[in-house]
């Protein structure tokens, strides 16, 4: 399995058949990326603020988080390691969307939230009423990854196009996949007439946060909205979470959506190979998506470690549209009865041990720089 996820998302070219098999998320275990990811672990008579082999157990809890379906694989993996180490902490995560996430967390339901795009300077006063003494909201980056343009056309598994042409199918301005801009960037290849049916998330999302991120910066002609979590061109199908959103794309005809690439991956969708002004055209893969991601910087102030990415990146073998996954917590005032459960698990999460085997789940490296941070960061929050 871990050769099959190694040949099919690390290495460079995934967007034509050769993502067949990349991920067989079933066969391993691996719940849809929608619902819930809840590990329950047996009791047992060990200290529950033992250390199991490295692993730093932190004080016996139940844990409840919620938000980004990007990370999912990532909980899902996190959480069977964690609690077979730790068996006196449960940790029940729920993928509803970073929005979802960032509502529980702001409400006081959860211990933490996972989101793909930071909160607002408004959501960040408004979590000093859930953090105590004073404490506000912070951003943890833990990890990254490519958002895969994915597409529906029959018969064909190539397809190159560039941002303004991606801007323009998501606002309704290009309608045809033989449209005169899509045949000049796929020279030789005969476009069908099929009318194109994009489609976005219907639900508040982080990665449409990264995906508008990517079209407001690199197209801002044909884009004329902001980013944001909430999808605002007219028009177009939706779908609610990323799994919904592959599946909507998987099962119509003319569909184009985007999606992290692991969801790309399991289905066999092909996926656009974005020309960015690089020698060549570059498709979405850990290496390619690391590459860019390489080039972020932390914006955030203090124990916040918001990053920034640069979409408009022309390096070669750079893939411009990535999100960065944050835990979201307290800087200080955490909920007591959880927290100390709550930093071991992060700080297990940001651990070589359990940041090792991400790239098998399909997600891209962080700059060790920042994962040092992170590391240092936890330690320092209470």
């Amino acid at each position: 399995m871990r050769q099959q996820r190694m040949n099919g998302l690390r290495g460079l070219p995934v967007g034509s058949a050769a993502i067949a098999g990349a991920l067989a998320l079933t066969a391993c275990g691996a719940s849809d990326n929608s619902g819930s990811t809840d590990a329950s672990p047996t009791p047992t008579a060990a200290a529950a603020t033992s250390d199991a082999g490295g692993i730093p157990c932190g004080k016996a809890a139940t844990l409840r988080a919620s938000g980004s379906t990007a990370q999912q694989y990532a909980m899902q993996n996190w959480i069977k390691k964690y609690t077979r180490a730790c068996p006196d902490i449960k940790i029940n995560y729920t993928g509803n969307g970073s929005g979802g996430g960032q509502d529980d967390f702001l409400a006081g339901r959860t211990s933490f939230a996972g989101s793909d795009s930071a909160l607002s300077t408004e959501q960040v006063s408004r979590s000093k009423k859930v953090c105590s003494g004073r404490g506000q909201a912070v951003h943890l980056p833990m990890v990254g990854g490519p958002v895969a343009v994915g597409f529906n056309l029959p018969g064909m598994k190539e397809l190159t196009l560039d941002a303004p042409t991606l801007a323009k199918i998501f606002n309704a301005r290009i309608t045809t996949w033989n449209d005169p801009a899509i045949a000049k960037l796929n020279s030789g290849v005969e476009l069908p007439s099929t009318q194109i049916r994009a489609a976005h998330r219907s639900d508040s999302s982080g990665t449409t946060d990264g995906f508008t991120s990517y079209l407001r910066t690199a197209a801002p002609d044909a884009w004329p909205y902001e980013h944001s979590k909430e999808w605002k061109a007219k028009g177009g199908q939706s779908a609610k979470s990323s799994s919904g959103l592959a599946d909507k794309v998987k099962q119509t005809e003319g569909s184009i959506g985007y999606f992290e690439l692991s969801y790309a991956a399991a289905r066999n969708i092909p996926t656009v190979a974005l020309s960015t002004g690089a020698p060549a055209p570059v498709q979405p893969s850990i290496l390619s998506a690391s590459k860019s991601i390489a080039d972020s910087k932390i914006v955030g102030k203090g124990k916040d470690l918001t990053l920034q990415i640069n979409h408009a990146t022309k390096a070669p073998g750079a893939y411009p549209v990535d999100v960065v996954t944050y835990e979201i917590v307290c800087d200080k005032g955490n909920k007591p009865a959880t927290w100390p459960a709550t930093k071991a698990f992060l700080t297990y999460s940001a651990s070589k041990k359990g940041q090792e085997d991400l790239s098998f789940q399909g997600y891209a490296t962080l700059p060790a720089g920042i994962v040092n941070k992170v590391r240092s960061t936890v330690n320092a929050l209470s």
